[in-house]
């Protein structure tokens, strides 16, 4: 009975050691995203909407199931500004239906600035449909949002996707974006993501300092405050 026991401890421990492995991969690679993004700022986010998000969501190398009927399928984060600070990291994951031709068959990154409370408010909940539940548009590029339209400006989340090193708005409406329960319970034991986001109730684990320092950094960098 003690080796059944031991046996199934170490099980545990080594489970807990590839989910948390898996974790630090998508921080990394979220890190990694928004280094490029703020590296091509003629082509990216422009830095007026940039210094406005309140949340910012990146969901590296969503994958296409498959190439005309199928959908879309990735994981990411979610931090949230505090006045000149960020949260704690949330995870997130998205489910959509094919974005079709906008995509073809490759694997792509997607950013996702969240503009209000209410649009923050909303990802908090269980599941909540992109374009139903709250309002998206894919975003406007470059250095300036002078060219955006008013459905641009009034949308609770603006989105980009970045493919070849391009970045460029996308239209993910109809997907659907969720919290990562499983990932969340896994690096914040019983705190609910609204806590962890809004409630000031989290540190910011050692795997999540990295992502929290470049959002901070590249904040400071757009709106001068160093």
């Amino acid at each position: 009975m003690k080796r059944i026991t031991l046996f199934v401890s170490v099980l545990g421990v080594l489970s807990v050691g590839v989910a948390s492995a898996d974790q630090t991969s998508r921080l990394r690679n979220a890190t990694s995203v928004l280094n490029e993004l703020r590296a091509t700022p003629d082509k990216g986010i422009p830095e007026e909407l940039w210094a406005k998000a309140d949340c910012v969501a990146v969901i590296p190398s969503v994958k296409k199931a498959a190439f005309i009927v199928g959908g879309e399928y990735g994981k990411g984060v979610m931090s949230c500004r505090n006045a000149k600070t960020w949260s704690a990291p949330v995870f997130l994951e998205l489910e959509k239906g094919s974005w079709g031709a906008q995509i073809g068959g490759q694997e792509i990154d997607l950013v996702l600035l969240v503009m209000n409370r209410r649009g923050i408010e909303k990802l908090l909940e269980s599941k909540v449909a992109l374009g139903a539940d709250a309002s998206v548009a894919a975003g406007p590029v470059g250095r300036a949002a002078q060219a955006a339209t008013d459905a641009q400006m009034g949308a609770e989340i603006l989105s980009y996707s970045r493919a070849h090193g391009l970045f460029a708005g996308i239209d993910i409406s109809g997907g659907v974006l969720k919290p990562d329960n499983d990932a969340n319970k896994e690096v914040y034991g019983d705190q609910n993501a609204r806590d962890v986001l809004l409630g000031g109730k989290a540190p910011v684990p050692a795997i999540a300092k990295e992502f929290v320092r470049t959002l901070s950094r590249e904040f400071a960098a757009t709106t001068g405050k160093r």
